[in-house]
């Protein structure tokens, strides 16, 4: 498997530069592509020997045997595959294959349920917000990074990498980088505006003991992880008694609900949330229509 290793090294740059993917989508990639790996030693099988038998037998692997006989999810082979795709692709444009042995039509697709997204109501929101000790430089820190999530309707990792330059008080608006690397203003009210000056006024300068960019800080001055920011929300779900276990997306999915259910367009949610497709968003009006049963 040297060759394998090999190609696998050489691949982040493909995801990172063609594909424009974020460091979190490419672990996830490169993850998945160990999964096809241990499948090949397990078979004793090559990059070269894939066709359509040895590709529903790795299907069939990943939805049975794998995970010590616990099996993948249908949404986690689908990933897969999705991914085994782009790698044979890669391995096209290194002029290792003359084409892609993983088809891409619809025999091979699969199907994949969508569940409908959860979200907070509005009295869980408020007791979570509320959560945060905002007499202390973190609890001030904690309560702008609910905000903003609530607020603007931002990715986990669009809300860590936020920088300083990247929030416009006049505007009220804040520029993100989304999915590949696609840039975006996302909008924040009053409530937000006020956590945030608060946080820069009050909170930051006793967290900011180095030069540093990044608009959230740990208690070290550096850019607060992505780990760290789902620990916080959980933890101040916890606190605020929510109804249901609380999730940066959970918040994502609570800011296009509500603004739904506020008649807000479609349209401006699509937007504002950084779907690519409309399909994406359309999922929040069956939310809505559920919970109007």
């Amino acid at each position: 498997m040297a060759r394998f290793d090999d190609l696998v090294e050489r691949y982040p740059d493909y995801l990172r530069g063609q594909r424009g993917l974020s460091e979190n989508t490419v672990r996830i990639y490169l993850d998945d592509i160990g999964s096809f790996r241990h499948y090949l030693r397990l078979e004793e099988a090559t990059l070269e020997t894939m066709d359509r038998p040895m590709l529903r037998g790795y299907m069939a692997w990943l939805a049975t045997d794998a995970l010590d006989g616990k099996g993948y999810a249908r949404v986690s082979i689908a990933r897969k595959l999705t991914v085994l795709r782009s790698f044979y692709l890669f391995l096209v444009q290194q002029e290792l294959f003359k084409a892609s042995p993983v088809p891409s039509g619809r025999s091979y697709r699969v199907k994949v349920e969508k569940t409908l997204p959860s979200f907070l109501g509005q009295r869980d929101v408020a007791r979570l917000l509320d959560a945060p000790d905002d007499s202390a430089p973190l609890g001030l820190r904690d309560r702008a990074i609910l905000e903003v999530l609530y607020s603007c309707g931002v990715r986990l990792g669009e809300i860590q990498t936020m920088d300083l330059p990247n929030v416009n008080f006049t505007s009220r608006e804040i520029l993100v980088r989304g999915k590949g690397s696609k840039e975006r203003w996302v909008l924040f009210g009053q409530p937000a505006a006020s956590a945030l000056r608060r946080y820069l006024d009050e909170g930051r300068p006793h967290l900011a003991v180095r030069t540093e960019s990044a608009l959230f800080l740990n208690r070290y001055g550096a850019r607060l992880s992505r780990r760290s920011m789902e620990k916080l929300v959980e933890r101040y779900g916890v606190e605020a008694q929510t109804t249901l276990g609380v999730h940066p997306h959970t918040l994502r999915h609570t800011f296009a609900t509500h603004m739904l259910e506020g008649g807000a367009d479609l349209r401006v949610i699509q937007e504002l949330l950084g779907h690519s497709s409309p399909s994406s968003t359309q999922i929040y009006t069956h939310v809505t229509k559920q919970e109007a049963l």
